[in-house]
């Protein structure tokens, strides 16, 4: 579900994969066994432990289905690559995880013909949001299957040694900076907040979004907008605090730091829920703070499933897409992912949830916004600029100005 610093390798060698590919097969798509079924394969970046997981779903669609057999491919770390090699050679997986459509778009089958078919309650009972996540150009190219928004986690211990009140939903940048320099405790190392210095340019264009910016406007244009008024006073709120001393960038997110004791808050999607709990940390989370006259806004990390265009049973493809997106489907796996459907939410009362709520509520808060790497045609070298730009800026040892930064970025 997250945008690795991986994926910027794996899109500027994509190209070099489909030409190498070469364009013959030798095609198991379609095929059918001895006992007359369909072969539908199906591709998964996941391993070890969660492998296991879906094999279990996997055997027990085949149980059911008399005229279909899914075939489990664990690509793992060799995800990209070997998908890319499949789409160039014609020989994709039916069914695969999917996660940037904006790269592989060309070799997807569109899905709304399918979903219609459904009915409109079988699309509604997705989360809305998560919909643009998984489209291009108006066009629906995957399922959801999970998703993470993101939040601000504090260390409770921190707090109520300092004798502070827990965060609440509606507070500000403001309300965040001010809590920081009451928590930062210079004698014993502790910061009041960290955050990435080199961030994924995914997932830091939302601080952009809560106060009314974007890295590009809807034609992709970088003028005016990455270097715009509100652009610039989000990066040099950030950077304020670094030159305050009450914030520290680290390599990632700052659940390390956390961990460890030596930060009280740092903002990242759902992913640091197992590694704070398994460390005994006393954490909570609340929404991401909005800027004045602002949003609190979230980037989405979706993930989705997509059927190949090459399929040569897209009616068998969609028939497992439809089982792994089910509620039974999302039910067996929601020890990790957060699910994305309506009524297994309600069901398990996740709303009622401390924790999980809030990744709900952002969710519903941050619907209608698309990232500038759906709209950039070239966003890899756009993310290496960027990229570039968070160095300059975040950099204890350079801290340049954002507004002559971002100006020169911008050209």
């Amino acid at each position: 579900m997250k945008m690795s610093k991986f994926k910027l390798f794996l899109l500027l060698t994509f190209t070099a994969v489909l030409l190498l590919s070469g364009c013959s097969s030798s095609s198991s798509n379609g095929k059918e066994d001895k006992d007359g079924k369909t072969t539908i394969r199906f591709a998964t970046w996941d391993s070890e432990e969660t492998v296991d997981l879906q094999q279990k779903l996997v055997d027990n669609f085949n149980e059911k289905h008399d005229k279909i057999k899914v075939v489990l491919e664990a690509y793992g770390g060799e995800f990209d690559t070997k998908i890319a090699a499949g789409m160039g050679g014609k020989d994709a997986p039916d069914v695969m995880y999917m996660w940037n459509y904006p790269l592989y778009k060309d070799a997807l089958e569109p899905l709304d013909s399918y979903i219609e078919k459904e009915g409109a309650d079988y699309k509604n009972n997705f989360y809305e949001a998560l919909w643009n996540y998984n489209s291009q150009k108006g066009d629906t190219l995957g399922l959801p299957v999970g998703y993470t928004t993101h939040v601000v986690y504090y260390n409770k211990a921190l707090f109520d040694e300092k004798g502070i009140e827990y965060p609440k939903a509606g507070w500000t940048w403001e309300d965040l900076q001010e809590t920081a320099k009451k928590l930062t405790d210079k004698e014993k190392k502790i910061s009041g907040f960290a955050f990435s210095g080199t961030p994924d340019p995914y997932d830091f264009e939302m601080y952009l979004w809560g106060n009314g910016a974007a890295y590009v406007d809807k034609d992709g244009n970088l003028e005016g907008n990455l270097n715009s008024s509100k652009s610039i006073e989000v990066f040099e709120r950030f950077q304020n605090m670094l030159k305050k001393g009450f914030a520290i960038t680290t390599e990632g997110s700052g659940s390390t730091e956390m961990q460890s004791g030596k930060v009280a808050m740092f903002v990242n999607g759902a992913w640091s829920l197992g590694s704070l709990k398994e460390a005994g940390i006393d954490y909570g989370v609340v929404e991401l703070p909005k800027f004045e006259n602002g949003r609190s806004v979230s980037i989405i990390s979706s993930s989705g499933i997509a059927m190949s265009k090459d399929s040569e049973h897209k009616e068998a493809a969609f028939e497992f897409m439809k089982y792994w997106t089910s509620e039974e489907a999302n039910q067996q796996r929601i020890e990790y992912e957060l699910p994305v459907l309506k009524s297994l939410v309600e069901k398990e009362k996740l709303e009622q949830d401390p924790i999980k709520s809030v990744f709900y509520s952002m969710l519903e808060k941050s619907d209608g916004y698309t990232p500038s790497s759906f709209i950039v045609k070239d966003w890899s070298m756009v993310s290496e600029n960027l990229n570039l730009v968070f160095e300059q800026i975040f950099n204890p040892r350079t801290l340049m100005e954002p507004k002559k930064t971002l100006n020169e970025a911008s050209k």
